[in-house]
């Protein structure tokens, strides 16, 4: 039996459904029952939500999820061997786990919903990681179908995620995830508690969506970020030229000096250069 519930403990249903991790899918199966609950805990209040998880292998997190109160939980899962063990968490909470057997990368969880708004919590396939976090940020429309994000990411990812101006980890990642959430790295998880152990810790990382970010165009924003952090270490007039525009003239949208570097800029200052570029576009049409 284990802390959370009565099923058979993790280690367990690994060797019973010969779930090895796989490399070639990102798995690192966490496998402390405790850990697990801390993360659903992360995403409380759970009574009466719907949580969509990504990539839940043996089922410690949904298992986690479902005891601690999810009236429903929807698992993505890529690796039809997991499946089993899934289904054996469906028989223990009849009709509160719906599993997807899909790719979290093509797969529209909006369908299901029925126009309810859930929580994402997961510990993210790391090989993925980065770009379903960036494919939840750019969704529209905004405010978006999610409540609220819950991940596990690699530390230095979740650096980036969180990362504001001045700071080492700042860049193009940072800006568009605090633009749209409020972002905080909640704890950490050594690798020892993974099997098999990544090589490097990992953070789980909560995201808020802003009811109202700044506005300007999504699009607009994401290529001024990545012109000026595509050459990070050059100042504003050299990396912004690949715009096409001067680039003195978003530095000053921006109120800041086209001698400065990308990093130094806060969120509202890409906003408001990306706003100029708007203008600038709509000048020559």
């Amino acid at each position: 039996m284990s802390a959370i519930d009565d099923l058979p403990p993790l280690r367990e249903v690994i060797r019973q459904h010969a779930l090895s991790a796989r490399k070639s899918l990102g798995q690192n199966f966490l496998l402390d029952l405790n850990l697990t609950a801390r993360i659903a805990r992360a995403a409380a209040p759970l009574e009466d939500s719907t949580i969509v998880e990504i990539g839940p292998g043996p089922g410690g997190l949904t298992r986690a999820l479902l005891a601690l109160g999810a009236r429903r939980v929807i698992a993505i899962e890529h690796d039809e061997r997991a499946i089993p063990a899934l289904q054996d968490i469906s028989a223990r909470y009849p009709g509160r786990l719906e599993i997807v057997h899909g790719d979290a990368m093509t797969f529209d969880p909006r369908p299901l919903l029925a126009g309810e708004r859930a929580k994402i919590v997961a510990n993210l396939p790391y090989n993925i990681a980065t770009q379903l976090l960036i494919n939840w940020l750019v969704t529209e429309p905004w405010p978006p179908w999610y409540e609220m994000m819950v991940l596990m990411f690699q530390r230095e990812v979740g650096e980036r995620i969180v990362a504001r101006e001045d700071e080492e980890a700042y860049g193009r990642l940072g800006v568009l995830a605090n633009w749209r959430c409020e972002t905080k790295i909640l704890f950490d998880i050594a690798p020892s508690a993974f099997v098999p152990p990544p090589k490097v810790t990992s953070s789980v990382v909560r995201l808020k969506p802003r009811a109202e970010p700044l506005a300007c165009d999504r699009r607009l924003l994401e290529q001024v970020a990545a012109a000026a952090f595509g050459q990070r270490r050059k100042m504003l007039r050299q990396s912004l030229k690949s715009l096409g525009v001067d680039p003195a003239r978003l530095a000053r949208a921006a109120g800041v000096d086209a001698t400065r570097r990308a990093e130094t800029i806060p969120i509202s200052g890409f906003v408001a250069m990306a706003r100029e570029l708007a203008d600038i576009r709509s000048e020559t049409e």
